[in-house]
């Protein structure tokens, strides 16, 4: 079984490995060693963010690993309290300082949700609720798009809906290069997919696997193609979203499963179509929706999934 190569051409011309190490949730005394793995096992993409709280392990590891980094392609992603326009740039320096490096690949924003600035991650109030920010997205993508050049080679978002990235192209002087969202079988937002491949936006998959021994992992079309290609069920999705021509994010702290996780698994166009099939006989799943507890209508309530 081969290991992935697939890449793809972003619309900034950069290259973007299709397969990727994802951090979230990964702790710093463990991702350090996740990221050293993954590199020696052949990634060549690593995915982290400010609020993970692991960027200088995640940095250390890249620096540790000897690989050339021109060689790597590292994202990070900008926290909702440092939306306000005049934040970004000492968020961008924040995060390049932490990781050690002199420049990103790809530096997304978090999620369209603006928190009131500070030092405070989640800033609440007397009564517990989140404090928000009038500040729009389009306002802080602005002050992003400040950023493209020597210190940031490309510029994206993540977790934006169709119509959220309507709003955005309309005022926007550089397209995201990227939207970072949730997909799985349970939540393949086909038409997400297509708005994005028809305005050049590539797509990137985070929680590829539904959830930490999720359900999606147990469905029995899952476990039928992980026993005929001798594979893990996490396998078989990870080849699936990079067969529907996304990147991914698979997430693991554990050495054996990180390198698992780069073996190609051959899937055909009918075992895709068997895939697929979950998705359209079952009702949308979210693994990731803090729009409660933030007060925010973070997936424009009603839209399509």
């Amino acid at each position: 079984m081969s290991t992935y190569t697939a890449i793809t051409t972003l619309n900034t011309g950069a290259k973007l490995p299709l397969v990727g190490l994802g951090t979230w949730q990964s702790q710093p005394n463990e991702v350090y060693e996740a990221v050293l793995t993954a590199i020696k096992a052949g990634y060549r993409h690593i995915d982290t963010a400010w609020i993970y709280g692991n960027e200088k392990e995640v940095g250390q590891a890249i620096k540790d690993s000897g690989v050339d980094r021109q060689s790597l392609f590292v994202t990070t992603k900008l926290w909702n309290n440092a939306h306000s326009p005049q934040d970004v740039e000492q968020a961008l320096e924040r995060s390049l300082k932490n990781l050690q490096l002199e420049y990103l690949d790809l530096y997304l924003m978090h999620w369209p949700v603006a928190f009131k600035s500070g030092s405070s991650p989640v800033p609440k109030d007397a009564e517990g609720k989140v404090e928000l920010s009038p500040v729009d997205y389009t306002e802080t993508y602005a002050a992003m798009e400040k950023l493209v050049g020597d210190r940031v080679r490309a510029i994206g978002v993540s977790n934006f809906t169709i119509t959220k990235l309507q709003k955005l192209l309309k005022t926007a002087t550089i397209t995201p290069a990227v939207n970072q969202v949730e997909l799985h079988p349970y939540l393949p937002q086909t038409e997400l997919l297509d708005f994005c491949k028809q305005h050049k936006i590539h797509v990137t998959a985070y929680s590829p696997l539904g959830s930490t021994s999720g359900p999606v992992q147990q469905e029995p079309v899952i476990l039928e193609l992980a026993k005929k290609y001798n594979v893990e069920p996490a396998q078989v999705l990870i080849s699936w979203a990079v067969k529907r021509g996304t990147s991914v994010l698979p997430k693991s702290v554990t050495a054996s499963r990180i390198v698992n996780n780069f073996n190609e698994v051959p899937l055909t166009a009918e075992d895709v179509n068997a895939i697929d099939a979950i998705g359209n006989n079952n009702p949308p799943r979210r693994v990731v929706d803090p729009s409660s507890s933030w007060g925010s209508d973070i997936y424009d309530a009603g839209a399509k999934l």
